[in-house]
């Protein structure tokens, strides 16, 4: 018994760390652990994976919301995209053969993470600080934010481009999380950062936000039919408040290039992870 709440303190703690840099919620580090260490049936390993985002966006948050970090405009905007594509999904599912969505999704994440690598290797470092022309949206509804950034040891202005693109993005985010009952913090960053052009903490401190909305609203879902155990989640949730805060201290002494490299293996691996599902294959 102590065991297994020491194993869960620690999880979280980790989960809440890595979570919080990375802007991914931390539901995909607790999964595995509790499945296979803990041999948690999967329903409640993802009742509680819900309950770990929102103890990752409420302490990495706080944090973030202090620093100047997160963009509240962004964040509140593409959140509707994600509620309208969520709702659709949740609507559709069913309809559209699951294979098929694992597929398409998984390629768009490669592709994503195949950017990255490019961004990693033909960019210098000072590329996060340059100036890009914004977009008539992204003047009219304010997106454009600044932020200090510790490791450079400078305050950085940013501009927002191609916000119907990264709406369009956020709407595909919504519509996996709803027919496939997936996360979509990987899509969140990816929305912001590849196509939106927001340098990467920016984009990782809002996300981090967005998927506390996000999981609020299904929380609620799953406390009612009961896949929440509080004797696992409350533990847990400790643990990540904890490393949530200690991460989101952590992201911002960091160089961008660092989280950069933390993030590809990630995205490769949630890609290669679906792309196999895809075909009857779990990892």
């Amino acid at each position: 018994m102590i065991a297994n709440l020491l194993l869960m303190l620690v999880t979280g703690l980790f989960a809440g760390i890595l979570g919080s840099i990375l802007g991914i919620g931390g539901g995909m580090i607790v999964t595995p652990i509790l499945t296979i260490a803990m041999g948690l049936d999967i329903k409640y390993a993802i009742g509680t994976s819900i309950i770990v985002v929102i103890a990752t966006s409420s302490g990495a948050t706080i944090s973030f919301l202090k620093d100047d970090m997160l963009n509240l405009r962004v964040a509140m905007f593409l959140e509707i995209a994600t509620t309208v594509g969520a709702v659709t999904g949740a609507a559709l599912n069913g309809w559209i053969p699951k294979s098929v969505l694992y597929v398409l999704f998984s390629l768009l994440l490669l592709q994503s993470c195949y950017n990255m690598v490019k961004k990693l290797l033909n960019k210098p470092a000072t590329a996060e600080q340059a100036v890009i022309q914004p977009d008539y949206l992204s003047q009219k509804l304010r997106l454009n934010g600044s932020y200090y950034d510790k490791a450079l040891k400078q305050k950085v202005d940013y501009q927002v481009k191609n916000v119907p693109g990264g709406f369009l993005m956020m709407l595909a985010a919504g519509l996996a999380s709803g027919l496939l009952g997936i996360g979509s913090g990987a899509f969140k960053v990816i929305a912001m950062d590849n196509i939106m052009r927001m340098p990467l903490k920016p984009s990782s401190a809002t996300s981090n936000l967005m998927m506390g909305v996000t999981a609020a609203a299904s929380a609620t879902v799953y406390f009612f039919n009961g896949t929440i155990l509080p004797n696992i989640a409350v533990p847990l949730a400790l643990g990540v408040v904890f490393g949530a805060t200690i991460g989101s201290r952590i992201m911002q002494h960091l160089h961008p290039k660092v989280i950069r490299i933390i993030f590809i293996p990630i995205l490769l691996y949630l890609g290669l992870q679906m792309f196999l599902k895809g075909f009857g294959v779990n990892i």
